[in-house]
């Protein structure tokens, strides 16, 4: 799990530039809005590796590599997750929230179950 707080690239009166991916190739570019209490993921990926920046609000974030221990942080508007391939990771809402997930691989579009890989215990329970 990496979390990163991104900063403005550029800022002026007019307001900020911030740059969310430099140099990554992207299959898809998906906004998620999730309501309070409301959990997204508890899942994982083969090849896909999803990069989730936090327009708005307020998430408890959980990642998992193999059999190693559920991590989890909170994070909120302007973080940045990277979910590499073979991660398990969940999103659960601690307040109406919205999230921009752009991914690396074959999980888009029509083949977004041919890259997602169900969890038989949701890691958002484990912590």
């Amino acid at each position: 799990m990496e979390v990163l707080n991104l900063k403005p690239n550029f800022t002026d009166e007019r307001g900020e530039v911030t740059d969310i991916l430099e140099k990554v190739e992207i299959d898809c570019v998906t906004i998620l809005s999730t309501k309070k209490g409301a959990v997204r993921g508890n899942h994982y990926h083969k090849q896909t590796t999803q990069y989730s920046y936090v327009i708005k609000g307020t998430f408890m974030f959980y990642g998992q590599k193999g059999g190693e221990k559920v991590q989890s942080k909170i994070v909120s508007a302007g973080d940045f997750v990277i979910s590499p391939p073979n991660e398990s990771h969940a999103f659960k809402a601690l307040e109406d929230s919205l999230l921009l997930a752009c991914c690396q691989g074959p999980r888009a579009g029509k083949s977004y179950e041919d890259d997602t890989f169900r969890l038989t215990t949701p890691i958002s329970s484990l912590e």
